[in-house]
């Protein structure tokens, strides 16, 4: 455990609930109400390890077009998931944070999600953010949108606009980009998910479905990760030397 190199950030896709309820004749909710237990198996080995952030993708933009009887039980289950968990996030030290379209949610649900949040505001330990109605495409829009409005207004010129400032209209402004991002059940693409902050990201890609993702998997995508050389543009043999 001590000679891996640890990310300071993980970042993952949850996918493969509904293949998982599916493969046991189950309605597709039950995959999302087990796969809560492989968030918190998540959010404990994180927290063991020495992970400072962690990213879930537990809601996208684009799922708001299933059907509406499962959005309906996702949020109940959002809800209740909250609610549960809240305690014990606490108890951990873990705080919790949420990106996203939040406004789009219903109300209960948004009271639960920004209780819990402040619930957890002041812990010092592992900092977890749900992203909840979230679409990379989207944020970026916003922060175009919002860049621009100043821009207009002459409080910016578009010659002082560069990576720096869009950075800072972004929903992941206050923490670093993830060093690994990884998505669950053998899928290959991001899904929308992060595609600014994921621009140099370590990739992923574990066949198992969520519901099953346990501690030993986090451990060996961790361990991939320390495997591989981060370059950023640069030769292997510049990296080396710079280490020395």
């Amino acid at each position: 455990m001590n000679e891996m190199k640890i990310p300071e950030h993980i970042a993952i896709i949850m996918d493969g609930n509904g293949r998982w309820a599916k493969k046991l004749g189950l309605n597709r909710i039950f995959g999302h109400k087990n796969g809560i237990k492989a968030v918190r198996d998540t959010v404990e080995i994180c927290g063991e390890i020495g992970v400072k952030y962690l990213t879930l993708y537990a809601f996208s933009m684009e799922n708001w077009y299933r059907p509406p009887d499962e959005i309906a039980a996702l949020m109940s289950l959002l809800v209740e998931a909250i609610v549960k968990e809240t305690p014990e996030l606490d108890k951990n030290n873990v705080q919790l944070r949420a990106i996203g379209n939040l406004s789009s949610f219903p109300e209960n649900v948004a009271v639960k999600l920004n209780q819990a949040i402040e619930f957890t505001s002041k812990n010092a330990g592992l900092i977890l953010t749900l992203a909840l109605s979230y679409g990379s495409r989207w944020e970026i829009t916003e922060a175009v949108r919002a860049i621009t409005e100043r821009a207009v207004a002459g409080e910016i010129k578009p010659e002082d606009i560069n990576e720096n400032v869009i950075e800072q209209y972004l929903t992941t402004y206050s923490m670093p980009d993830p060093e690994l991002i990884i998505r669950t059940s053998g899928e290959q693409r991001l899904s929308n998910f992060l595609l600014w902050q994921g621009a140099y990201s370590e990739l992923y890609f574990p066949t198992v479905l969520w519901p099953d993702f346990n501690k030993k998997d986090l451990i060996q995508a961790v361990e991939e990760y320390s495997k591989r050389e981060r370059r950023f543009g640069k030769t292997g043999e510049q990296i080396r030397e710079e280490k020395k």
